[in-house]
C-alpha cells in the first residue's frame, strides 16, 4: 500500500481510540533508553512466546539522537498468534486498519497510539530483521553516517511535524541508499 493509505489508516486507528497523534520530535540521545528497552523486553517476553526481542532504531545507538520511542523488534512464525496477549495483558494498541496495510510485519505501540513510548515490530521474515539490525549496526560503526541520518531526521522531523508516515517514507530513500553501499 502507498502512503496515502497507511496515512489514511492511522487516522482512522487514532480516530477510533479518541486520540490525536502526537508531533514528532528529535531529541537528543538519552543514556537511559537502552535500560527502557531491556526492562520492557523483559516485561513482554513472556508474551511472545519466547521470542528474541531486539532493539532497533535510532535510540539503540549510542549518542544518535532520535524520537523519543523505544523501537522493538521480534522475529515470530505467525504475526498474529501474540496480538491478544500483547493487548490484554502487555497494554499495547494494535491499530487495526494501519496494520491491515502491512505484508509481513505488524506493528504495535504502548501505551497508546498518541502517546507511544515504545513501538513493537513483529515481522515473519528474518531478511527483514536483519536488514533493519544491519542498518542500526552501520550506525554504531559509522560516526559520519549517523551525523547524516541525524541531520536528516532533525529536518525531515521539521518539514513533516504532523505526518508520520511522510517522515517514515523520506527516511527510507536514506536507509536504503545506506545499506546498499554494504
Amino acid at each position: 500500500m502507498n502512503r496515502t493509505d497507511r496515512a489514511r489508516a492511522a487516522a482512522e486507528d487514532l480516530a477510533l481510540s479518541g486520540g490525536r497523534d502526537a508531533p514528532i520530535e528529535i531529541v537528543e540521545y538519552d543514556p537511559a533508553w537502552p535500560d527502557l528497552f531491556a526492562t520492557e523486553r523483559e516485561r513482554i517476553e513472556p508474551l511472545l512466546g519466547g521470542a528474541e526481542i531486539h532493539h532497533f532504531g535510532s535510540t539503540a545507538v549510542p549518542g544518535l539522537a532520535a524520537k523519543p520511542v523505544i523501537d522493538m523488534i521480534a522475529l515470530v512464525t505467525d504475526l498474529d498468534a501474540h496480538i491478544a496477549a500483547l493487548t490484554t495483558s502487555g497494554g499495547y494498541q494494535f491499530p487495526r486498519a494501519f496494520n491491515a496495510t502491512l505484508a509481513h510485519r505488524r506493528f504495535l505501540c504502548y501505551p497508546s497510539a498518541s502517546m507511544r513510548t515504545h513501538h513493537l515490530h513483529l515481522v515473519d521474515q528474518p531478511a527483514e530483521l536483519e536488514r533493519r539490525l544491519n542498518f542500526c549496526d552501520r550506525l554504531r560503526t559509522d560516526r559520519a553516517l549517523a551525523g547524516e541520518y541525524a541531520t536528516l531526521k532533525r529536518a525531515l522531523a521539521e518539514r513533516h511535524r504532523e505526518d508520520r508516515e511522510a517522515y517514515t517514507e523520506a527516511k527510507a530513500m536514506f536507509i536504503g541508499t545506506s545499506l546498499a553501499r554494504l
